[in-house]
């Protein structure tokens, strides 16, 4: 047998033998049975079965047990369905959301507007009108500022003071959260969240004068201090420290406002006058003596005419 035969015949098994052990090996990967997939730990979970809103307590219809995954199970969350029964809501939930520590109140803390009051502090209504109202605009959960206008003790002047900022609105009426359009609500009473020393502040200046809410952004939370305006100066501040006089006997004083004043006239003095001497008459100067005017032509002539003796 040919050498250069034998080595191509050699090279030609070897090659085959390869190609054959790979196409095997695939063969029997594919052929052999899939490793069955670990099922996860899934977990009981208690979620609304419809949208619940901010004022109400849980019911049985208002939520549902679902699985989902551990790793899906969010803090706080409830995986029983007695542990939210009768329990007042604090904020609103949507459908499927699941119920949350957080967002419930302790069962038997109350029902309305009591649980989402904070601790320590305290929740003021005061009337309004639909202007105090801010035309409608002040809803829930906006900020504003209380403006009084009333007259200080012992003063004729009307003053208008800020005593409250940076105020948050609870509810509007018996409306808890804004409108989902966000348009106005028509509201009697604003109920603000206040602190227990505001709360002494606001229902004094709600009965010792008129109430004027002001809405500032809810981003903005500094405190001005502002020195309040009294009727004066809408027309004008004219404050000075000494009077200036008119000239009708009037002085004005720093408020702008004319006040009758006495003015002193000088006595004449009487002694003085009896002891002066008397002033020696005088002669009356004589009357200018009388002429008569004549021109002839060009010529002007005067004639003196003296006045008849009696």
């Amino acid at each position: 047998m040919d050498r250069r035969f034998a080595t191509v015949l050699g090279v030609s098994l070897v090659f085959a033998l390869v190609v054959s052990s790979i196409f095997y090996q695939m063969t029997v990967r594919a052929g052999a049975p899939a490793k069955v997939l670990e099922q996860p730990d899934l977990k009981d979970i208690v979620v609304a079965a419809k949208p619940l809103t901010v004022g109400g307590t849980i019911k049985p219809g208002d939520v549902k047990m679902v699985k989902v995954t551990a790793t899906q199970f969010p803090r706080g969350a409830f995986s029983k369905v007695e542990e939210v029964m009768d329990r007042p809501l604090m904020s609103n939930i949507l459908l499927d959301e699941p119920i949350q520590e957080g967002r419930l109140a302790a069962r038997g803390s109350g029902l309305g507007i009591a649980p989402i009051i904070p601790v320590g502090m305290r929740a003021v209504t005061v009337r309004v009108t639909e202007v105090v109202g801010v035309a409608g605009f002040v809803l829930p959960g906006v900020r504003v500022d209380i403006l009084l206008t009333g007259k200080a003790p012992e003063s004729v002047d009307t003053v208008t003071t800020t005593v409250l900022q940076n105020i948050t609105v609870i509810s509007a009426g018996q409306t808890y959260q804004p409108d989902a359009k966000g348009q106005a609500i028509n509201a009697s009473t604003v109920t603000l969240l206040v602190s227990p020393d505001q709360a002494e502040t606001l229902t004094l200046a709600s009965q010792e004068g008129r109430i004027q809410l002001v809405l500032r952004n809810g981003s903005d939370h500094n405190i001005e201090k502002t020195p309040g305006r009294d009727i004066r100066d809408l027309f004008g501040s004219r404050r000075s420290s000494a009077r200036s006089r008119n000239s009708r006997g009037q002085a004005q004083e720093g408020d702008g406002e004319a006040v009758p004043v006495r003015v002193a006239r000088p006595r004449p003095n009487v002694v003085a006058a009896a002891l002066a001497p008397a002033a020696t008459p005088t002669a009356p100067p004589p009357p200018p003596p009388d002429e008569i005017i004549s021109f002839r032509g060009t010529v002007r002539t005067v004639e003196t005419v003296s006045p008849r003796k009696n």
